[in-house]
């Protein structure tokens, strides 16, 4: 259809009655003339700008950005993860609903296994979801209602980490990339062991063994390579799980952890490693003495230094530098972020400091001893 000009819009000099008539009526035979000789059909095909499918539709406008078709299972759980990513206050209240819409709509076994790439790929890529996606994965376990032939959630998310597992005797030589996804995956290994819950009909919830021994052998892959961002990746996650994998070790009457410690005192002694993770190992190696900080627990806070306790660091929280790197207080100085809390902890002079230098030349001593018997 011809759209007519609206002349009512125009705005022009008022002029006299009849002047106006004369003009309109030169007007409408203007458009008559045009009407008359125009060569557009109502039967024509409809115009398609070029790059537009106007077999597409478009379901949606968000802010000027336009979607076709119904969202994806992806779609949704990379949304729902990158909320909870940045708002981790939000899991309680946000878990129930997530898990309602995933039953819904995971209901065959290729969906679940994208499920589980997708919360394994969000845990190990972004270092501060680690926590978050371990909590996740044990929800989902024991509320996910799919259990197809090849395994349930919590089958099918092992069978992944195992692949990475597999590969740690090449991983913890590898590149600066190869390093760093591998140590992404061993702290979130370590998040899962704490997290995941196997329930069984009789007595509380258990731990998976299978886990506990996954985390034994990486670390020992990590002390096979000490390298510095071999040996920081171990401190973190002794860190992180020492104490419950200690008292784990020492109820099936395994001297695990005593060998672990033994492979750490051996590096202090001959690895070449960086005087600041060389304190760091110190420090790991004075805070499994005093049982994980834990004889120190009736231990007045105003009274607790990093010198003076080494437990100090023990609960603190995790922080991460811009890139994304896990940085917590006791970690190495040169790190560009720096808590308030904790400035000029480690700004560390080109010598050792006194208490430092003292109590290494004591553990060294010590350590021969032990050789020589």
């Amino acid at each position: 259809m011809l759209l007519l000009p609206d002349f009512r819009r125009q705005s022009k000099p008022q002029q006299s009655a009849n002047a106006n008539n004369t003009s309109a009526s030169r007007g409408f035979n203007d458009v008559d003339s045009l009407v008359k000789s125009s060569k557009l059909s109502a039967s024509a095909p409809e115009f398609v700008p070029g790059g537009i499918n106007p077999y597409e539709d478009p379901t949606c406008y968000d802010d000027g950005e336009r979607y076709y078709g119904e969202a994806t299972l992806a779609d949704m759980v990379t949304d729902f993860l990158g909320h909870l990513s940045s708002s981790p206050g939000s899991f309680e209240s946000d878990v129930d609903y997530i898990t309602a819409v995933l039953n819904d709509w995971v209901t065959t076994e290729e969906l679940l296994k994208e499920l589980v790439e997708l919360i394994y790929t969000q845990s190990t890529a972004i270092p501060n979801f680690s926590y978050t996606g371990a909590r996740l994965c044990n929800y989902l376990s024991h509320h996910l209602t799919i259990s197809p032939p090849s395994g349930n959630f919590r089958q099918l998310l092992l069978q992944r980490c195992r692949k990475e597992y597999e590969q740690r005797d090449v991983a913890v030589g590898g590149d600066t990339d190869t390093q760093k996804k591998f140590h992404s995956f061993v702290l979130f290994l370590g998040e899962l062991y704490l997290h995941l819950e196997i329930k069984s009909g009789k007595g509380p919830p258990k731990r998976a063994d299978i886990l506990l021994t996954g985390l034994k052998d990486l670390m020992n892959s990590l002390f096979s390579n000490p390298v510095d961002a071999n040996l920081i990746c171990a401190v973190k996650l002794l860190k992180l799980t020492g104490s419950v994998l200690d008292d784990a070790w020492k109820e099936s009457g395994k001297l695990h952890m005593e060998e672990l410690i033994q492979r750490i005192e051996t590096i202090l002694l001959d690895a070449t490693c960086s005087r600041d993770v060389r304190q760091m190992l110190l420090k790991l190696v004075e805070l499994r003495s005093s049982d994980w900080g834990r004889v120190r627990a009736a231990a007045a806070a105003s009274n607790a230094t990093p010198e003076n306790d080494p437990n100090y660091f023990m609960n603190e929280p995790t922080f991460y530098t811009e890139d994304g790197t896990p940085f917590t207080a006791a970690d190495p100085g040169e790190s560009e972020f720096t808590h308030p809390c904790y400035t000029n902890i480690y700004d560390f002079e080109d010598e050792m400091e006194p208490e430092i230098e003292e109590a290494f030349e004591s553990f060294c001593l010590e350590s021969e001893r032990k050789r020589q018997q």
